[in-house]
């Protein structure tokens, strides 16, 4: 039995015990990574550089995608390492620094997502007032809230778990660091409060789940009242990429923590953390560009004016 004072380290959770399926992994995890990046850092690029995109949808577009960037940063290199050099371990404090993290970009996320709903229920229900309701000062107040309820989420439920006592060795299971595993770790008797306040964020989420469905029923009554079939497309081209986007999040989060103990196995729940923690942040780019034409306009211009500034510049070099 082992003391929290006495682990300096914790051993994650591997992909894989072959040399060839860890080298497989990390290039695998490497080219989701340089996705994201580029997915993510491309839609920043083009919302703050195109003014047409200066919109509050587009304004929590570009904090969704840096929220995605730190989430996929925090776990994804520490693994891509592991795999490469073949080992498990990450410090103490960077477990902590993992948890503290990747807890504070999920829960930014998925207020950001409530928000963004809010957004498109008042753009279609009522156009009249959205320049009052959704105003730049509101949405940078709204915008503050979720980093703000994030990091203060975070850090209460960081600092309440890795103040427990670890009785039951350092051994994760998964390959980050995540409040339920470390949790499995503490003495039996000492999580109580840990569980109690995952039982209040547990009915603070489903109560943002409540609201986006209702935002999103009453969106698509105001949709199908639209008299022309351009406005329809016009509109469902705005919101169904978002509502995509929530229910990947959701859907992968839900499963995750839900699924049944009996179809619960350490190959299962690996694949299925990738799922939820990896994918989203590198689809999302991808689901939001499909649908939104501007948006891709936007990016096509942002790239070809760049590629054609580098042969112009190559051109009076040489």
């Amino acid at each position: 039995m082992s003391n929290s004072s006495s682990i300096t380290q914790f051993l994650l959770l591997a992909f894989a015990d072959t040399r060839e399926l860890q080298l497989l992994h990390f290039w695998l995890f490497l080219g989701i990574y340089l996705a994201a990046l580029l997915g993510n850092g491309l839609i920043i690029t083009t919302i703050a550089c195109d003014h047409h995109l200066h919109t509050p949808m587009y304004f929590f577009l570009l904090n969704l995608s840096v929220l995605d960037l730190g989430s996929i940063s925090t776990i994804v290199p520490k693994s891509m390492a592991n795999s490469l050099s073949g080992k498990r371990a990450i410090s103490y404090a960077g477990c902590l620094a993992q948890v503290l993290l990747y807890m504070f970009f999920i829960v930014a996320e998925y207020s950001l997502l409530t928000i963004m709903s809010y957004d498109r229920y008042v753009a279609i229900c009522k156009p009249l007032h959205y320049g009052t309701l959704l105003g730049s000062r509101a949405c940078v107040h709204m915008a503050a809230a979720a980093w703000g309820a994030g990091f203060l989420y975070a850090l209460l439920h960081t600092a309440n778990t890795f103040s427990l006592p670890l009785c039951q060795g350092n051994a994760v299971e998964q390959f980050f660091c995540e409040i339920p595993q470390i949790l499995k770790l503490s003495c039996s008797h000492s999580y109580i409060w840990e569980f109690g306040l995952l039982t209040v964020s547990a009915f603070v989420a489903f109560g943002c789940f409540v609201f986006i469905v209702v935002s999103y029923v009453q969106i698509f009554r105001a949709v199908l009242r639209f008299p022309s079939e351009k406005g329809q497309h016009k509109a469902f081209s705005t919101c169904l990429p978002h509502l995509a986007v929530v229910s990947l999040f959701i859907s992968t989060g839900v499963f995750a923590y839900l699924k049944p103990p009996s179809i619960s196995s350490p190959s299962l729940d690996l694949v299925v953390s990738f799922l939820y923690s990896v994918v989203p942040p590198a689809l999302n780019p991808l689901i939001y560009s499909l649908r939104n034409q501007q948006l891709k306009d936007a990016v096509w211009k942002l790239i070809t004016g760049c590629f054609s500034e580098a042969m112009n510049c190559s051109l009076s070099s040489a």
